[in-house]
């Protein structure tokens, strides 16, 4: 089983790592293709900052191979687009783009993420909205048991609003 250790993102030193990532051609659906250094580190900087939004570097024998964010879902990504329950936490993830895949990974990834929301006792559920036309991170979300609720419209996309309980992460995983 792959193992991974997960820190707080350094918006400074970490973006020209992060800068690499989100603009790669694989990571269309985090809508930084066009991003400068200097808009990463704007944009981590604004994350660090925020109470209701935190990054995070996922390391794989201590390189940094994924980027995940939890948000507070009432105040921030998706505020007054469905009705937020005690317990809810956001996220967002990214695997690092790279030349050689290894299959099975960015389950790993997605796995290690909801593991590590989990560990949080005051998490009741996580909440994602990803892309309706992204068809692969879908399929990685039940895999982990995620079950999508419905489109909602967001100024940058029409999402998939889904949610995952522990009991189903833990039901998913057991699989």
């Amino acid at each position: 089983m792959t193992t991974f250790t997960i820190r707080p993102l350094d918006p400074l030193k970490d973006a020209e790592l992060l800068h690499g990532w989100v603009t790669h051609p694989k990571a269309g659906f985090w809508m930084m293709q066009d991003a400068g250094l200097e808009d990463v580190e704007r944009a981590y900087l604004e994350i660090a900052d925020d109470e209701h939004h935190h990054a995070f570097l996922g390391l794989h024998d201590g390189e940094p191979v994924f980027l995940m964010e939890r948000y507070d879902p009432a105040h921030r990504e998706l505020a007054g687009l469905y009705e937020p329950e005690p317990g809810d936490v956001g996220m967002h993830f990214l695997v690092a783009p790279t030349d050689t895949p290894v299959h099975g990974f960015s389950r790993a990834v997605i796995t290690a993420v909801m593991a590590h929301l989990f560990e949080d006792p005051g998490t009741r559920r996580v909440v994602v909205e990803p892309d309706v036309r992204n068809t692969a991170v879908h399929a990685l979300n039940e895999a982990v048991g995620f079950v999508p609720e419905r489109e909602v419209r967001k100024p940058e996309k029409t999402a998939l609003l889904s949610f995952c309980t522990r009991e189903r992460f833990e039901r998913a995983v057991r699989a």
